[in-house]
């Protein structure tokens, strides 16, 4: 069996593999958001309340991409409506830009602090392995959804607004204490993070549809 059936349309949409998707995305992003749990209290307590919707990035992010994998399964087909086809295009968008922002952002960041002297225990393993996946999901997916550029356009928008908000009143997600004094370079790389991260989704989900009208050849996107 070639490695190139585990990223065909066939195997990503399967039922089993989508029902797995399902049983790993729902009780991890419930568990995300009880990661935040601290933050989230000391948030609304010291904060604005408003701002305590920009807290708790990557569950968020495995929630939008849960969304729009459960709607791609359930209704496969454009939607009739153009609102409807507009939210779906902006949840897909931002479930894919934020997916692999967070992904690697998370990852780097543990391994900045483990540079520096934070340990690298079981649990660190755990949200290295998880993140990875988040982001390399998104893009194995992106080819299948339906959002346009204006729904990217979007994503990008919010996305570089939480990093404004994140940054501005330090309601970033907590760091290794090693990574105290970093904290204008860990803002200057989550910034452009999300400018790659925009591109990374822009691509995947592009990129396979004008391959195919290049070449002629028929593609498992359904666009």
């Amino acid at each position: 069996m070639s490695w190139r059936y585990f990223i065909s349309r066939n195997f990503l949409m399967s039922p089993s593999l989508l029902w797995l998707m399902m049983l790993i995305y729902i009780p991890g992003t419930v568990y995300g958001y009880y990661w935040y749990k601290d933050q989230l209290i000391a948030t609304w307590q010291e904060h604005p309340h408003w701002q305590i919707v920009f807290v708790p990035d990557s569950p968020t992010a495995s929630l939008w991409f849960a969304l729009a994998v459960l709607w791609l399964w359930l209704s496969p087909d454009r939607p009739r409506g153009n609102w409807v086809a507009g939210v779906r295009g902006v949840i897909e968008a931002l479930g894919v830009v934020t997916s692999v922002k967070y992904g690697i952002w998370a990852t780097a960041i543990i391994f900045a602090g483990y540079a520096q002297g934070s340990s690298l225990d079981a649990a660190s393993w755990m949200l290295i392995i998880g993140h990875s996946a988040m982001a390399v999901c998104a893009l194995l997916y992106a080819r299948f959804f339906r959002f346009g550029g204006m729904a990217l356009l979007a994503a990008a928008a919010w996305t570089f607004l939480n990093d404004t908000v994140d940054y501005t009143f330090h309601v970033f997600p907590y760091l290794p204490y090693q990574l105290d004094d970093d904290l204008t370079a860990i803002c200057i790389f989550t910034f452009l993070l999300t400018a790659f991260s925009v591109m990374a989704a822009g691509l995947a989900r592009f990129l396979p549809r004008s391959s195919r009208y290049m070449t002629g050849k028929p593609s498992d996107n359904p666009v």
